[in-house]
């Protein structure tokens, strides 16, 4: 007699969904479920494997035997196998073992829907229920108003494993970090944290790009319903949750996707469709429409299990390019003769059209690193339907220019003003992330050149720059208090420097320019317009001066932005009034309460004297590598 029982949760319709790429919803179908049978508790498991000749369920319950529990396979062709194991329950690890149709090859693989996985580098699944009364409904509530594209939006981006860690060098579990970093992140002023990938991922040093378990909070940190704690202790203090999510490859692990059933189930076949070189991984299959249905139902479950507010998509241009890091000769063009992926562009416009659908006040940020168009326009009009996404021609372009000694500055402003030719074509998003703190390009803080003092203040400047451009704002864990070493994922952040004034100095001003961000209108009531935005002068070279307007819905709300960018104060320097009425410095980064050396404007006279095309003027002290806001 068989120890699996016959039983299903899947209707007829269900299974039409999947074979068509539209069921959504497969982690209430698939993976392992804690269910009742005539009477009977057990888990039900049902698995998608089309080229298996048999699938078991094997465990620590059966004692890994291949012949004690196998599953029974649908008749309607889905490749579906399922079954119902009594007495078997919550925190039985197991796998899943695979005689393939195809010559016979023997895989054993976790889950693909597992809800939990055992703690790296052992690789079995574990069934689960991630109970949690959520404490939210406030914030969901309202969170269509927090996380528009007309408010303020500054995520502080996080590895988990390496913000700060416990003596002995431990990871903070998700309970503690529901202590220290919400408040941490909330007392900073940021809207939003972004986490790395916190899917289940066996290898350390990939930082968590390299998924396994897919539906799975790393256990690294704590159990799944500690991870719901975490996001609802964010929330509750209204902070909103973006997660970095990785539909762009997967790892060849013994264990994962690859080579699922014995066939290239997940992966495209076609290695030049389905194989980075680059990462030595596999490319997800695009035109795949049960494929498709997985990374869709994938994204929506983060929504809908962990009420995640953001999915920052990753890799997206290794998605859209068939050529992508490849050379000629290792690649096919598509039916029209060029090097689009038309299958993976087709999938992202569906996954954007099923997240806006299905929840609202949502939003997903494309990490696209190219000119391709229309990422974040909707699909209705062409676009890729993404809410946002990262602007990095602004980053490396800023970020050259804050490299170059100040006396060269004068012959490369434009690489700051270029930024304005096309920042209204999308919905961009200014991001510093980790990629620009690791593998030797140094911290920010010791890219900027001169000595310690010019160094803090110019950082003081690229933060007080980037938060008055147009956009929203990324910034990656350390920028904010200017950590000196570049990032390590093995260790803590280098918190002991905020002794020191000039790191408290950074950090007092982090917070200072989040709370101007959030308290002032005209810096995000039109972030993604040209209305938002208008120059008083771009022209002086000579001397490294900008000055611009940022404008919201009123004009009193209008700020007033000039940056120098050499290290020489620039007193009586007159600028043209665009505004009405009484003007006073709002922030300075020369303050000395953030290290720098009380250059400020404490009284402001306008005159009557006409200035770069207004019919008023002010004159200013600017100081030395410092930005002045005016209000």
């Amino acid at each position: 007699m068989s120890n699996v029982i016959v039983h299903s949760l899947f209707t007829e319709f269900d299974i039409n969904l999947f074979k068509s790429g539209k069921h959504y919803r497969l982690y209430e179908k698939l993976g392992s479920h804690i269910i009742e049978v005539d009477g009977v508790r057990g888990t039900y498991f049902s698995v998608w494997a089309p080229s298996a000749k048999s699938v078991s369920v094997i465990g620590n319950f059966n004692a890994w035997n291949a012949d004690e529990h196998k599953l029974n396979v649908r008749w309607d062709a889905s490749g579906i196998w399922e079954g119902f194991i009594p007495n078997v329950g919550k925190g039985e690890v197991y796998k899943y073992k695979i005689q393939s149709n195809n010559n016979d090859i023997w895989t054993e693989k976790a889950d693909p829907f597992a809800r939990f996985c055992e703690h790296p580098p052992n690789t079995a699944s574990i069934i689960w229920t991630a109970d949690h009364k959520w404490k939210d409904k406030d914030w969901m509530s309202y969170r269509k108003e927090k996380n528009g594209l007309d408010k303020p939006y500054s995520v502080y981006e996080v590895h988990l494993g390496s913000w700060k860690k416990n003596a002995g060098n431990k990871f903070l579990t998700y309970t503690e970090l529901a202590e220290d970093l919400v408040a941490y992140v909330k007392d900073m002023g940021y809207t939003h944290i972004e986490f790395m990938p916190i899917m289940e991922y066996p290898y350390d040093p990939s930082w968590g790009y390299q998924l396994t378990g897919y539906f799975a909070p790393t256990s690294r940190f704590g159990t799944p319903e500690e991870f719901k704690l975490l996001v609802d202790t964010f929330h509750q203090n209204d902070i909103g949750v973006i997660l970095d999510w990785v539909p762009s490859h997967f790892p060849e692990d013994a264990h994962g996707l690859g080579f699922f059933d014995g066939s290239n189930l997940y992966e495209h076949p076609d290695r030049k469709k389905g194989y980075h070189t680059d990462w030595k991984s596999l490319i997800f299959n695009y035109g795949r429409n049960e494929v498709r249905a997985f990374l869709i139902s994938n994204a929506l479950f983060w929504l809908d299990q962990y009420h995640v507010d953001g999915l920052r998509v990753d890799a997206v241009a290794s998605m859209l390019y068939l050529d992508y890091s490849r050379e000629e000769g290792e690649w096919d063009p598509n039916i029209y003769g060029n090097n689009e992926n038309l299958e993976a562009i087709s999938f992202i416009r569906e996954l954007n059209e099923a997240v806006y659908s299905n929840f609202e006040g949502v939003q997903t940020i494309a990490e696209e690193s190219t000119a391709f168009s229309g990422v974040s326009k909707p699909v209705e009009h062409g676009g890729l339907g993404f809410g946002m996404k990262w602007m990095m021609g602004w980053m490396h372009d800023t970020l050259q220019f804050f490299q170059k000694e100040p006396i060269y500055r004068r012959h490369h402003q434009n690489d700051l003003t270029f930024s304005m030719t096309y920042a209204f074509t999308e919905h961009f998003m200014l991001p510093f992330s980790h990629d620009e703190v690791v593998y030797g390009k140094q911290s920010l803080v010791y890219r900027m050149p001169g000595d310690e003092w010019q160094r803090f203040a110019n950082l003081r400047l690229l933060f007080g720059y980037m938060f008055t451009h147009p956009g929203t704002k990324l910034m990656f864990m350390g920028g904010e208090f200017g950590q000196t070493a570049e990032w390590n994922f093995e260790q803590s952040l280098d918190w002991h420097l905020l002794q020191y004034e000039g790191h408290a100095g950074i950090q007092d001003f982090v917070k200072d320019l989040n709370h101007l961000y959030k308290s002032s209108p005209a810096m995000y009531e039109k972030q993604f317009s040209s209305e938002g935005f208008q120059w008083i002068d771009y022209s002086d070279h000579e001397n490294s001066v900008l000055a611009y307007v940022r404008k919201g819905h009123d004009e009193e709300n209008d700020l007033i932005v000039v940056c120098n960018f050499t290290p020489i104060l620039r007193e009586n320097y007159r600028i043209g009034m665009p505004k009405k009425g009484k003007i006073k410095e709002i922030l300075n980064s020369d303050d000395v309460k953030y290290g720098g050396g009380g250059n400020l404007n404490k009284v402001i006279k306008v005159s009557t004297k006409a200035s770069h095309g207004y019919k008023k003027s002010i004159e200013i002290t600017i100081p030395p590598l410092g930005i002045v806001i005016l209000g």
